[in-house]
């Protein structure tokens, strides 16, 4: 079962990173080509601009569901490193289910817009494709949050709690110094 779990983990961390990475890269390159073609050859892609807003929207959905393997979301913890390390364990837990129910949610949620986009036969303007590609966007994305939010809740849950205050600070200190290592 733990293998299982840990080919699930790495494969949706890959799913995640790879998207996200590529629709940022795909959707900046598409859009200084069209800039080039429009400024210097006075020819534009009718369809660049609706493609680029949908690989910055997936880029930038699926590269915030990488964040919460990597715990690179903004975390409020001065509360959390005052109170007993029970508390603050117990706080940590409520917060990532609050998250995860959210995520799962508007997963949810976006799963069945995306059914009524596909029932209205909703198709895009310039690309000529139907809506429903583009908007899958928003289950998928928000289902690969809401995993890693309780896969989080699974780690806070098993830890001790004098070791998840340690290692929320570890980490805090850890970012902090890759930061300015990246800095130099």
């Amino acid at each position: 079962m733990v293998k299982f779990f840990t080919i699930l983990d790495l494969g949706v961390a890959s799913v995640n990173k790879n998207i996200a990475v590529y629709g940022m890269i795909l959707g900046v390159l598409l859009a200084f080509i069209n800039v080039v073609l429009r400024y210097f050859f006075d020819a534009s892609l009718t369809w660049a601009g609706e493609l680029t807003n949908y690989l910055f929207m997936w880029g930038a959905l699926f590269g915030a569901a990488y964040g919460f393997k990597k715990g690179i979301h903004i975390s409020v913890t001065l509360l959390l490193a005052k109170l007993p390390p029970a508390i603050g364990k117990a706080m940590l837990i409520f917060a990532h289910s609050i998250s995860f129910i959210y995520l799962a949610a508007m997963s949810y949620f976006g799963y069945h817009l995306v059914l009524l986009i596909a029932e209205f036969d909703e198709m895009s303007v310039d690309l000529d494709i139907p809506m429903w590609i583009p908007n899958l966007v928003l289950p998928l994305a928000f289902g690969f949050a809401a995993f890693r939010a309780g896969e989080k809740i699974y780690e806070v849950s098993i830890t001790d709690a004098n070791e998840v205050m340690k290692k929320s600070e570890e980490e805090l200190i850890h970012d902090i110094s890759e930061m300015e290592g990246a800095k130099q």
